[in-house]
């Protein structure tokens, strides 16, 4: 009787540890596809937001050459 009660024992006891494990690998699971929701929408966001840099960099450029391109000019 005492090992019948042992074995339920056991029984219930790797039954907890499945649930436990299983608990984890949902969170696990949970917090990879939140992740992965976030790595998209960052993917989307990045391709389609206008590249404002780019334009500052090109205007810069511009006066920038402007600029020198003024200064050659003036040789008095």
């Amino acid at each position: 009787m005492n090992i019948k009660i042992e074995e339920l024992l056991s029984a219930l006891n790797k039954k907890e540890e499945e649930k436990q494990k299983n608990t984890v690998l949902w969170v696990l699971a949970v917090i990879g596809a939140v992740a992965a929701i976030a790595g998209i929408a960052f993917a989307v966001y990045h391709f389609f937001a206008p590249d404002y840099l780019e334009d500052f960099e090109e205007d810069f450029d511009d006066d920038f050459d402007d600029y020198f391109e003024d200064e050659e000019e003036k040789p008095e």
